[in-house]
């Protein structure tokens, strides 16, 4: 994580704070357009490692979105059962043919470039995540719900602490 907050600082970036060990980093930028951060971030990550990660990046006004969006936050007030996998900036969410009342009781809904899952009992064995998984093929990253809120309170401290 140290090592992905010294690129951020490279790129030119400030504040950037990492959360545990998971490869989230949140950090200050002028630049406006998330997708050219990403293209900025995934090239000197290639650069600085052995690793060619796809890199997603929201604002923080996206993420509280994100946030503010979650439809299966009615269902549950288990953070475990509710998880965003996060698709770069250009591509929209979709769920394609997929019968959602196949999977009940898990269930999930594409809104704007995410794909939330309500996976009452884990990911790990969810038959859901995994022939969501084997239908999407391209990038994506899947954060739980803990991880999202967590963030987007972090992206408010690095603001506040610019002002």
């Amino acid at each position: 994580m140290a090592t992905l907050r010294d690129v951020v600082g490279a790129c030119g970036y400030e504040g950037a704070r990492t959360y545990v060990q998971s490869g989230n980093v949140v950090f200050r930028s002028s630049q406006r357009s998330a997708s050219s951060v990403a293209k900025r971030l995934e090239a000197a990550l290639a650069d600085a490692t052995a690793l060619r990660p796809a890199v997603m990046v929201r604002t923080r006004d996206q993420l509280a979105e994100v946030v503010e969006r979650n439809p299966f936050l009615d269902r549950t007030t288990d953070p475990k059962a509710l998880h965003v996998v996060f698709l770069p900036s250009g591509t929209r969410a979709s769920l394609g043919s997929l019968d959602r009342k196949a999977y009940a009781p898990e269930d999930a809904q594409a809104i704007g470039h995410e794909l939330y899952l309500f996976c009452p009992n884990g990911v790990g064995r969810s038959k859901l995540t995994a022939d969501l998984a084997r239908q999407k093929g391209g990038p994506g990253t899947m954060r739980n719900w803990r991880t999202v809120t967590k963030l987007l309170e972090l992206a408010d401290e690095v603001a506040a602490s610019s002002s």
